[in-house]
């Protein structure tokens, strides 16, 4: 039981819901962790959508959220670069939210080569070769090449997508330049921006996720309690074989409420 945990980092994609529709229990065990006063943050590795788009969807599939109750890679990275290179131009391998989060941040987007800082790599539905050829020229001309997240796949209704990794690897190969940055999950980077949230300690913080190498991970290496759901990219098997052991598997996220000795409301 982890009845003294009061601040609850969460995944979306796979652990709160599969594309439109919301995983069990995940709405209940929302309400309940809300009405016994303990703090949730929604943490996702998708550069996508802007938050304001999953606070809009979270809302319409039964669970109320704010903006501010959301992070994103996209967020954490835009901070990034503004804190640590204010003046920076980057080009985006990436989709439009993305950039469009990096210019509201006020970092200049530019395709070229010669007047790029950063090269940042996302999960790109339009990734084609054009885009490829110019972080090769950017990179080859001193841009920092980072990442808004290293995930392979993302967890959708009836399998998965790839998803960053496949674009990292792309850029990593003809350059031979590995990424240097990754701005989301398991990074601290995005972990500090949901503590900063929450307001809690590591050590009153429970992580619960459905991958291992981010979710898991980042838990783990920060003393925080990291529970896995098997409703996403995980199965039991790849957990007996992994060299990363969460503190808790369950089935889903409803099983979460009988961990925190939670009692669901209604």
């Amino acid at each position: 039981m982890l009845e003294d945990v009061d601040g609850i980092i969460s995944d979306l994609d796979g652990t709160i819901f599969l594309s439109d529709e919301l995983l069990p229990g995940a709405s209940r065990v929302v309400e309940a962790v809300r009405a016994e006063g303990k703090e949730i943050v929604f943490l996702s590795n998708k550069a996508l959508q802007r938050r304001k788009v999953y606070a809009e969807k979270l809302s319409r599939l039964g669970i109320p959220v704010n903006e501010s109750e959301i992070i994103n890679s996209s967020l954490v990275t835009a901070r990034f670069l503004v804190e640590n290179d204010p003046e920076a131009v980057a080009y985006v391998v990436g989709e439009p939210p993305l950039v469009e989060e990096l210019e509201s941040h006020g970092v200049r987007i530019s395709s070229d080569p010669a007047e790029i800082d950063y090269v940042v790599a996302s999960f790109d539905r339009d990734f084609h070769y054009d885009k490829l050829r110019i972080a090769y020229e950017a990179i080859k001309n001193g841009a920092k090449f980072i990442a808004t997240n290293s995930d392979r796949t993302c967890p959708v209704k009836g399998g998965e997508l790839p998803d960053a990794a496949g674009m990292i690897g792309a850029i990593e190969g003809v350059t031979g330049k590995n990424v240097e940055m990754v701005a989301g999950k398991p990074s601290r980077y995005m972990l500090q921006s949901a503590l900063d949230i929450l307001g809690v300690e590591n050590d009153r913080c429970l992580m619960v996720g459905d991958r291992l190498e981010t979710d898991m991970k980042m838990a783990l290496e920060n003393g925080i309690t990291a529970v896995l759901v098997l409703t996403g990219v995980t199965s039991k098997k790849e957990v007996e074989s992994s060299d990363i052991k969460p503190d808790f598997v369950v089935q889903n996220i409803g099983e979460l409420g009988s961990l925190l000795g939670l009692t669901p409301s209604g």
